[in-house]
């Protein structure tokens, strides 16, 4: 029933090419077509969506949504001093 509802306000606010292209990517990215599918249908609610969603309005919302959700990935190296003795390598 939920899902029904959101194709119902997805198929209002976007044209035919900016759902295709949100199609595509939910097949790719589900998670990230999840959050543009929410990020419009709140436009939409408030009223903030003047007319149909084109495909580069759909890409430039893909866009704030990557950044807002862009992961910072860092690598931390923990580099450990071994203890070498000598002690065992006289015979």
């Amino acid at each position: 029933r939920e899902a029904e509802i959101r194709n119902t306000i997805l198929a209002q606010v976007l044209d035919q090419a900016a759902r295709a292209r949100l199609s595509n990517l939910a097949l790719v990215k589900p998670d990230k077509a999840k959050a543009v599918e929410n990020y419009l249908i709140q436009m939409a609610r408030f009223g903030q969506l003047a007319g149909k969603v084109s495909e580069q309005g759909l890409i430039e919302i893909l866009e704030k949504v990557s950044q807002q959700t862009e992961k910072k990935t860092t690598v931390k190296f923990n580099r450990r001093k071994v203890l070498d003795s000598d002690e065992e390598d006289e015979y």
